[in-house]
């Protein structure tokens, strides 16, 4: 069952979520899913259309950004921003990866690039159980670059 862990108040991230769990985010106000998981990653992962088309049922929106072994790249920073923009500052959004570390970083580095307190959202993740320590750096880069 779901394991929505909040990161601030429009913000949760998530471990794989199945269409059961997207019921219970739509009967929990959220307005976005975002998928940050490569289609294929492990056998028996629903495929991102699944939980597309539950999200969309459910009348929220839905996005895809992968985030494979790779890392993560300046698209993708851009692409969680402007997703997280879309929805609002009042709109919840419940972001998905395997263990939901990638989400959190994704959106780590989104609030960085934004220019908020890498301290702050340090802080928050770590309150939901995930540890910004090897993107650290890339935080305080990011908001001292927002800064100028």
């Amino acid at each position: 069952m779901s394991e929505f862990r909040k990161l601030s108040e429009s913000f949760w991230a998530s471990p794989q979520i199945s269409e059961q769990d997207v019921a219970e985010a739509g009967t929990q106000g959220f307005a976005m899913v975002i998928n940050n998981r490569p289609d294929g990653e492990d056998a028996g992962q629903p495929e991102g259309d699944v939980i597309a088309a539950a999200a969309r049922a459910q009348g929220m929106d839905y996005r895809a950004i992968p985030v494979d072994h790779t890392g993560f790249g300046d698209a993708q920073i851009a692409a969680m921003a402007a997703a997280l923009a879309a929805a609002g500052k009042d709109g919840k959004v419940l972001a998905y990866c395997r263990s939901g570390t990638r989400s959190t970083f994704l959106w780590a580095l989104a609030q960085a690039t934004a220019g908020n307190d890498p301290d702050e959202i340090a802080a928050a993740a770590m309150a939901a159980g995930y540890d910004l320590t090897p993107i650290r750096q890339a935080l305080d880069m990011l908001a001292a670059r927002a800064d100028d």
